[in-house]
């Protein structure tokens, strides 16, 4: 199975893509990891390359029978139509899960607050957040809002929805 995870910066969505990438014992990968892999070790100035060799690694795993947790803000309608070919093209299936923070003071504040988990990674301001295009969403997902929960909370949210408590 292929766990889309969707969402702006600060949601909550990189916090409950790891813990479910450790109850499922599931292949994580964090295009913000690749991304500034790239960066570091190839000198690549990024525009979608960190998606394109996630695609590549997803399937890898998925053809292994792995379960794929795939952490990205995934904010176009090309990145989600190409994460279900990943999906498709490795005989798995697949559920998109936007995580949003519906309170706005609580999510400026966990944009402003937090520390980049990626060394060298520089985080978006909430300008950015604010100001990202992220487009409609035009197909089935599944919304987790993580606004006034704990992360257990929110966990335990993510877990009733999916089936997987």
């Amino acid at each position: 199975m292929l766990y889309i995870f969707a969402g702006l910066p600060g949601s909550g969505k990189s916090t409950l893509a790891k813990r479910l990438s450790q109850k499922l014992n599931a292949t994580y990968l964090r295009i913000d990891t690749l991304e500034q892999g790239l960066r570091d070790l190839c000198g690549v100035s990024v525009t979608g390359e960190g998606y394109r060799l996630a695609y590549r690694i997803a399937k890898d795993n998925l053809r292994l029978g792995e379960s794929v947790v795939a952490d990205s803000c995934n904010p176009i309608t090309l990145t989600r139509n190409e994460w279900e070919d990943v999906a498709r093209d490795s005989g798995s299936g697949f559920i998109h899960l936007e995580i949003i923070c519906s309170d706005i003071p609580e999510h400026r504040g966990r944009v402003e607050s937090r520390a980049s988990e990626v060394p060298g990674l520089k985080l978006p301001t909430w300008e950015d957040v604010v100001n990202r295009n992220y487009h409609e969403w035009d197909r089935p997902r599944t919304i987790v809002d993580t606004a006034g929960k704990s992360e257990d909370e929110s966990f335990a949210s993510l877990l009733q929805i999916i089936g997987k408590t």
